[in-house]
């Protein structure tokens, strides 16, 4: 019999003289069987049949061959760690036979500026409350000076706040009919248990003896905790601008979280009160008069028509 002669790319040559099937094998890949094979050669003294169940069996075996592990094959087949993989694991992470342990990153994004590409003062380092590096007029350079705006600003934005509250809730509920109170514009015109001039001048004095406490307590801390007339009354230890005890009814932790966000509302309530001042000069209403006059007509009534007149 002639021998049929298979491909040098498809058959291994040591395998040329041999009745078997011609195999290709990649690495990584199950073994396949190609369509051509040898016949044998004129001593082999094997009858057709014979050759047939050889070649049932290697082929059955091939098959089985393709599902077991393979020592070489790739890093992503056998589940390995690759370069990426190391690249994105910060710490190492330990496994035995019993237990396994798995590491956590936390990613936490750097802390903005008020104007990219404007690098902050060197005095403003991010360790206060809401410190953004905005200083364009160097106001906070004197640490003493620094002090005393980190208090001023304080305190000005509660006020803010409660001062848009009283502004804007009273407002909301006389228009829907639940009380039935003057504009906070016209408050001034409401007649009081004295006159005018009577309650600026008490009020004058109560609020100088509460500034010039204040003023002692971020000069010397803690050195107004006890009440100076009311002895039973006193303060816990506290820091400047937290006083704490029953100015803090609901003893919230004052955490830096906690005073980024007073921060945040005070500042914007000033410019809300800016902006209710600005818009009763203007207008010569409320803020929720001035936002239900826009919501009837919102593309007549903006400020573009009110300031062109």
């Amino acid at each position: 019999m002639h021998r049929i002669r298979p491909s040098a790319s498809s058959a291994n040559r040591n395998h040329r003289d041999s009745p078997l099937p011609c195999m290709k094998y990649k690495e990584g890949k199950p073994l396949q069987a190609t369509t051509s094979f040898l016949l044998p050669a004129a001593g082999d003294a094997s009858s057709p049949p014979e050759i047939v169940k050889k070649m049932s069996t290697v082929t059955t075996q091939a098959s089985v061959a393709g599902f077991r592990p393979v020592a070489s094959r790739s890093r992503f087949l056998r589940g390995s760690p690759g370069k990426l993989t190391r690249a994105l694991s910060p710490l190492p992470s330990t496994a035995t036979t019993t237990s396994s342990s798995s590491t956590s990153l936390k990613v936490v994004a750097k802390k903005g500026e008020w104007l990219p590409g404007l690098a902050s003062p060197s005095y403003l380092n991010g360790s206060l409350p809401g410190d953004n590096g905005f200083d364009p007029l160097g106001l906070a350079e004197d640490p003493e000076n620094l002090k005393w705006f980190v208090q001023a600003e304080l305190v000005n934005g509660r006020w803010a706040m409660l001062g848009v509250a009283g502004m804007l809730i009273p407002e909301v509920l006389t228009q829907i009919g639940l009380i039935n109170v003057p504009k906070w514009y016209d408050a001034g015109k409401a007649e009081y248990f004295a006159s005018s001039s009577t309650l600026f001048v008490i009020e004058f004095i109560l609020f100088h003896y509460v500034e010039i406490r204040r003023w002692q307590d971020i000069k010397n801390p803690g050195s107004v905790n006890q009440d100076p007339i009311f002895k039973n009354y006193s303060l816990p230890p506290n820091e400047v601008g937290y006083p704490g005890g029953i100015f803090n009814p609901l003893n919230f932790a004052p955490t830096v979280e906690a005073k980024e966000k007073e921060l945040a509302n005070g500042r914007l309530a000033m410019l809300a009160f800016l902006g209710f001042l600005v818009q009763h000069n203007v207008t010569g209403k409320g803020p929720f008069d001035n936002l239900l006059q826009h919501l009837s007509d919102p593309w007549h009534n903006t400020i573009v028509q009110t300031l062109s007149g």
